[in-house]
């Protein structure tokens, strides 16, 4: 009797198995629509968070569930501007990327309800910096953090044994005008005049005779 209930009960075990298998593929298919949302806001990485656009940089736009307004490559312009739909023009350069998707969400409230924008950065061409003269390697530099002139220089290899260190200049083009700034190597390094060390922006040439 003892067997025969085991078998009985090893019997019982093994079609509840089956039965369980059998209806897997059911619940597999089951599923549960979730209502769609707006797209919580992200953080921004770190490295683009607190860059400040600049002309020539390369932005994607898209406004959520905007037919045609989704995904937009937008250069920025040598005067700083974009031009996005029913928005119209914005400047954009000295901008962090969360400050130019509040003024765009701004602009185009007049004609969306509660805008969701998303701006994300493509290439960071616009925030370059250039050294050129007496360095080991003059050239072009990023700038997509706040850079001095002393970190420039740096970045540029240093001086050569030939560079006049007391007469480095920092050009600086607004419009038409050259804006020079005088910057002695030697003062620096020794902590004397260390106003001369300015922070450099998008398009500073520092030139070292």
């Amino acid at each position: 009797m003892g067997l025969r209930k085991l078998r009985n009960n090893q019997g019982n075990v093994l079609k509840q198995l089956l039965t369980l298998i059998a209806l897997l593929p059911a619940f597999t298919a089951i599923t549960v629509a979730a209502p769609q949302t707006a797209p919580s806001p992200t953080e921004k990485p770190a490295d683009t968070a607190n860059y400040l656009l600049a002309p020539g940089d390369l932005l994607e736009i898209s406004v959520w569930k905007e037919e045609g307004m989704q995904q937009q490559q937008i250069l920025v312009a040598p005067d700083g501007n974009i031009n996005f739909p029913l928005a119209g023009a914005i400047m954009a350069a000295g901008k962090p990327l969360a400050a130019l998707e509040h003024t765009i969400a701004d602009k185009l409230s007049d004609y969306i309800a509660d805008p969701v924008i998303t701006v994300k950065l493509l290439q960071s061409t616009g925030n370059t910096i250039f050294v050129i003269g007496k360095v080991n390697k003059p050239g072009q530099f990023p700038a997509n953090r706040r850079i001095d002139v002393l970190q420039a220089l740096s970045l540029a290899g240093g001086l050569t044994p030939f560079a006049d260190d007391d007469s480095i200049h920092i050009l600086r083009r607004a419009g038409s005008e050259v804006e020079v700034f005088p910057f002695d190597y030697d003062d620096v390094l020794n902590g004397e005049h260390l106003e001369q060390n300015i922070i450099l922006e998008a398009g500073d040439t520092v030139t070292v005779p």
